[in-house]
């Protein structure tokens, strides 16, 4: 980490909705501050996904060091807890080459893992999750979800009834720890902030953005799509995992399948990708320390970041939001 243990190497996180243009100008923005970029994508995290998650094209390498790209297979099990863990030791290695480190994607939950620490009392357990995705596919999901109102009511508020994924999530942490997930969390208040981190969220105009989405989607079946998602099955990787139901391979997969025509299928992971959009927005307004910028304010941008690493390093006890 920094020369000094006691104090918290500088972090820049560039993120915002899928879309807005956090590739470029995180590029012009490495460059010029001599600084790597750590990806906080779920999905570029997953070999053979390439198109579909918009991973940087090898010329972009070029320019600037890329991680956590290409870190795992799609049929691999990969959390949040993983994440944090390996993004973190290449924010140390490019701390120690004194690089500045840009942690760039559309990942709240990983860009929150990464910036305040998880909670250690929520273990995973592969064996626990897979039984319980066996009785949510026997018995369905309401039944997990009325186990979970139960068990930790709390929880259960801040979760939706047809959220499977985060139901059997907070049941594994229960089963496995023996203590409710809200009281992990509670307890622990994702308080335990390893960085000194200046947030910054990109952000334009709905409609614009919606119209760049719409390009996107365009583009991803032009570059080929399709003939991705087709190499991945014919490689053996489900169509049922998590990898596989994320937006642009379920589409590709219902096409596949006969279950829709080509031009529904373009419609709907364009409408799927806005909506996807707006959670994001969402999920990232709620952080008060957040910094809002225009994509292309490359100088603004330059200006706070400036700002931020020209100021004194922060110690142990006083990390940022």
């Amino acid at each position: 980490m920094a020369a000094d243990p006691s104090v918290k190497t500088k972090v820049i996180v560039i993120c915002g909705p899928t879309g807005i243009g956090k590739t470029e100008l995180s590029l012009s923005l490495a460059e010029y501050f001599h600084g790597g970029i750590i990806s906080a994508d779920s999905m570029q995290v997953y070999r053979y996904m390439d198109i579909g998650t918009a991973k940087p094209y090898a010329s972009e390498r070029r320019r600037v060091p890329h991680f956590m790209i290409d870190v795992a297979d799609p049929d691999e099990p990969y959390d949040a807890a993983r994440y944090a863990e390996e993004a973190g030791e290449w924010i140390a290695a490019l701390d120690r080459r004194k690089m500045v480190p840009f942690v760039v994607g559309g990942t709240g939950l990983y860009i929150k893992a990464l910036a305040h620490g998880l909670c250690g009392a929520n273990p995973s357990s592969p064996e626990i999750r897979e039984r319980l995705r066996r009785e949510a596919e026997i018995k369905g999901h309401r039944f997990l979800y009325e186990r979970l109102v139960a068990n930790d009511p709390e929880a259960a508020q801040r979760i939706h009834p047809n959220d499977s994924y985060r139901i059997i999530r907070a049941l594994e942490v229960h089963e496995s720890s023996g203590r409710p997930m809200s009281a992990c969390q509670k307890a622990h208040g994702f308080a335990d902030a390893p960085f000194d981190v200046l947030k910054i969220c990109l952000n334009i105009e709905r409609q614009a953005l919606y119209e760049r989405i719409n390009r996107r989607v365009e583009q991803m079946a032009a570059a080929g799509l399709l003939g991705e998602v087709k190499s991945l099955l014919k490689m053996g990787y489900s169509a049922e995992l998590k990898p596989m139901k994320a937006i642009g391979y379920r589409h590709m997969v219902d096409f596949i399948e006969g279950r829709i025509g080509w031009e529904a299928t373009i419609d709907l992971m364009k409408r799927d990708t806005r909506r996807y959009a707006k959670r994001q927005l969402i999920w990232f307004k709620k952080d008060p320390a957040m910094v809002w910028m225009a994509p292309d304010d490359f100088y603004g941008t330059c200006s706070r970041i400036e700002d931020f690493l020209r100021r004194l390093p922060e110690g142990p006890a006083g990390g940022r939001g």
